[in-house]
C-alpha cells in the first residue's frame, strides 16, 4: 500500500514540477523542474516497492 502511495505522490510531484498540474495554487513545487526529478525518483522507488511486495506475496 505504501508503495502505491509513493507512486501516486511522485507522479503528482513530477506533474507539478513540470507545470502540468497547477494545484494547489500556493504550492512551492509548481513549475520547479527539480520537483519533476524528485517526483520521478519517488515514483520509481514506489514502483520498486510494489514490484517487490508482489514478488514476495507470490512465494
Amino acid at each position: 500500500m505504501s508503495g502505491a502511495a509513493l507512486v501516486f505522490s511522485g507522479i503528482l510531484w513530477a506533474l507539478q514540477g513540470l507545470g502540468i498540474v497547477m494545484w494547489p495554487p500556493g504550492s512551492f513545487m509548481l513549475a520547479q523542474r527539480e520537483w519533476a526529478l524528485y517526483g520521478g525518483i519517488t515514483a520509481a522507488i514506489g514502483a520498486l516497492l510494489v514490484w517487490a511486495s508482489a514478488r514476495i506475496a507470490r512465494r
